[in-house]
């Protein structure tokens, strides 16, 4: 009879033994997943220029981030003034600081505002996609692009239109030779209203950095809704 009563005990215990297991691990929280870092790396239009760093389109896209509940964090490394020369020279740095998931990429103004050699702006881009790349093949990489008319006094005569065209033109190239994710044009409802600017005219103000959070977010926001 004891021998009975041993051997029926063992049956339970063996027969409850996996289902309380499986109940613990069941039980167990799930694992938040990590914060992601997006990285803006262009010039005074995403420095926010004259304006609070909460007014930058950077800063927006993260309330917009945060208020969608993604895993994603907003990082500005706008630099005044930054032309796509200044920009090869400081990617490495920028790059080393933390880890890459999403690459904002907006240069370019500042040389198209000197005159500078298109080939030398092309040159200049694509040798930053290329370190991200190589540093973080996996990040995924935007491209923002540029128009004009911008005031190019240094330029005249038929010289204007045909750098203009040549300019508007590298940015979706560069996009569809790397294939990137591509803005078309940054200041689009932006660029010449006045409203919308700071007095320079040439800077958006608060109003305007609205309408560039969601002209980047038409193409960067179907991105991180995608699995990397």
């Amino acid at each position: 009879m004891r021998q009975l009563l041993l051997f029926g005990l063992s049956l339970l215990l063996f027969a409850c033994g996996p289902a309380d297991s499986s109940s613990a691990q069941r039980r167990q929280p799930a694992v938040p997943p990590r914060m992601q870092n997006i990285i803006f790396f262009g010039n005074s239009l995403t420095a926010g220029y004259q304006l609070r760093a909460s007014e930058a389109f950077p800063s927006l896209i993260q309330a917009r981030l945060d208020s969608l509940k993604l895993p994603y964090r907003a990082l500005n490394y706008g630099v005044s003034g930054e032309t796509t020369a200044g920009g090869r020279q400081r990617i490495a740095s920028v790059l080393a600081r933390q880890p890459v998931d999403v690459f904002v990429l907006e240069l370019g103004a500042n040389d198209g505002l000197r005159g500078i050699p298109v080939r030398e702006t092309t040159q200049n881009l694509q040798t930053i996609i290329d370190q991200v790349k190589l540093k973080y093949p996996k990040a995924r990489i935007v491209l923002v692009g540029l128009e004009f008319p911008f005031d190019l006094s240094v330029l005249g005569g038929h010289q204007y239109g045909r750098y203009a065209a040549e300019f508007k033109a590298l940015f979706r190239t560069l996009a569809e030779k790397n294939s990137l994710p591509f803005v078309p044009f940054l200041l689009q409802g932006v660029l010449g209203q006045r409203h919308l600017n700071l007095p320079d005219g040439v800077h958006p103000n608060a109003e305007g950095q609205k309408i560039l959070a969601n002209n980047v977010w038409a193409t960067l926001g179907p991105l991180l809704s995608e699995q990397p």
